[in-house]
């Protein structure tokens, strides 16, 4: 493994260690002991869950390949999971507002198992049976996991601030550490001890039934609409009517589409970017490596939150940005540094550009996840909180489908090119979402000195 990936490695786990420890009382939430032992419970099981996606993560495309399959064929299974994920993602969305939050979070533990399970199997038609679980999956992970947190937080009369403060640990150790170390584990099992590429998959699966008894045993159920009446149809249109009455909600949703798209696009585009000309690169440790980053990104994200005066529509417009910026390095390089034709080998020096904006990229990761996480529980009503969480995840999933079908079709850098333009509307839409919560607040401070001059007379 050549040195430029520990240097890397080494740099970012000072600033990350730096961040942590200089931690001042400015930038801390003081709790209970009830919030924190709720917190911890949800921690924990957010990080098995995320142990048994992050372990996956970095093997999904290389264990196609072992298989023999390219990358056309490959692209089909990804849109495989992406579609599943649109089509039946608001039908269980709506699902656990109506059946339960932790039905549906039980649901994620035993589909995403069984999408493992597919994974031993070379046949294509397993593969993409697989996928589709899979994508069932990720719509309950992104959805009810969070929906369940919000609910019983609020039912729980926690301090509406302490809830950010969960939001970053978990993106934190869950996103991030938990992430490094899945990252290190599946390369022990592939590289080290040559148990394959599929053995990822199989500790996945033991992470996941280990928080799934934790979930049983110690969560209770919440739900969303209370009306047993309401039908799917209805509870869709209810949603619907919330997003395109609500400029905030319309706006959000927008926003999350974009980046998502961007991200999931750049999960599958990484790999043939660092190594084009099939140079050796050590998966495991890059993709570890990313999620030091988004680990970085997470440990500034709960100092901005920590500050009520510092609001997260502000600071996000940066990072949109930013995140632009960085994926738009790839297209930068291809023009500015003379490619490589050599095959085999180690990292280019372009590469290793590209990797240095990755790590930037994954940082914006860190920070976004907690700050869009905030930004729903503001914005989304309780009773469809899950229903609309899933309506967002149609345009990304559509996007991603979009690029991966044409995947053979553009040059790498076209489909890095298209992720920073829609990162840079994503930057330009979070402006106007800031600009319409800034309205809004006059507003109905004038409405509330209006009420108050109304009853003035009646208590005088």
């Amino acid at each position: 493994m050549e040195a430029f990936y520990f240097l890397v490695f080494g740099a970012l786990s000072a600033v990350v260690a730096a961040l942590e420890f200089s931690k001042t009382s400015k930038d801390r939430i003081t709790t209970t002991p009830a919030f924190n032992s709720f917190k911890n419970n949800y921690i924990l099981v957010y990080s098995l869950m995320m142990a048994g996606d992050w372990l996956q993560g970095p093997y999904v495309y290389y264990l196609y390949t072992t298989y023999g399959y390219g990358k056309g064929d490959i692209g089909h299974l990804f849109i495989a999971g992406f579609g599943s994920s649109m089509l039946f993602g608001t039908i269980v969305g709506s699902l656990a507002d109506k059946q339960g939050r932790k039905r549906a979070c039980v649901t994620y533990c035993i589909t995403y198992i069984l999408s493992c399970i597919t994974k031993h199997s070379p046949q294509y038609k397993i593969l993409m049976v697989g996928r589709i679980l899979g994508g069932i999956a990720t719509s309950l992970l992104f959805s009810s996991f969070e929906s369940w947190l919000v609910a019983e937080h609020n039912k729980r009369a926690f301090d509406q601030q302490w809830l950010s403060l969960t939001f970053s640990k978990a993106i934190f150790l869950g996103n991030g550490l938990v992430a490094i170390l899945a990252g290190l584990f599946g390369n022990v099992l592939v590289d080290t001890l040559n148990l394959g590429p599929v053995s990822p998959f199989d500790a996945a699966s033991c992470f996941l039934a280990i928080g799934m008894a934790i979930i049983l045993s110690s969560w209770t159920e919440n739900y969303g609409d209370a009306s047993e009446n309401k039908d799917l149809i209805t509870q869709f249109k209810g949603a619907a009517v919330a997003i395109a009455s609500d400029e905030k909600i319309a706006l959000l949703g927008a926003i999350q589409s974009l980046f998502e798209g961007s991200m999931y696009t750049f999960v599958f585009l990484w790999t043939p970017a660092l190594s084009p000309n099939s140079e050796e690169i050590p998966h495991g440790f890059i993709f570890a490596t990313f999620m030091l980053s988004s680990m970085l990104g997470s440990s500034l994200a709960s100092r901005l939150l920590a500050r009520s005066s510092l609001k997260v529509e502000s600071y996000m417009q940066i990072v949109f940005a930013v995140s632009a910026v960085c994926l738009l390095i790839p297209v930068l390089t291809s023009f500015l540094v003379t490619p490589s034709t050599e095959k085999g080998g180690g990292i280019t020096f372009s590469g290793c550009i590209q990797l240095l904006g990755f790590c930037a990229f994954e940082a914006c990761v860190g920070v976004f996840w907690p700050s869009i996480m905030k930004m729903r529980s503001q914005y989304i009503p309780e009773e469809a909180r899950s229903t609309i969480m899933n309506f967002f995840r149609i345009p990304l999933n559509i996007f991603v489908c979009v690029v991966l079908y044409n995947v053979d079709s553009f040059p790498i850098t076209v489909m890095f090119g298209m992720c920073s333009i829609f990162l840079f509307l994503a930057s330009i839409l979070q402006k106007r979402l800031s600009a319409v919560v800034e309205k809004s607040k006059p507003q109905d401070w004038t409405t509330h000195k209006e009420r108050e001059m109304e009853t003035a007379p009646l208590n005088a």
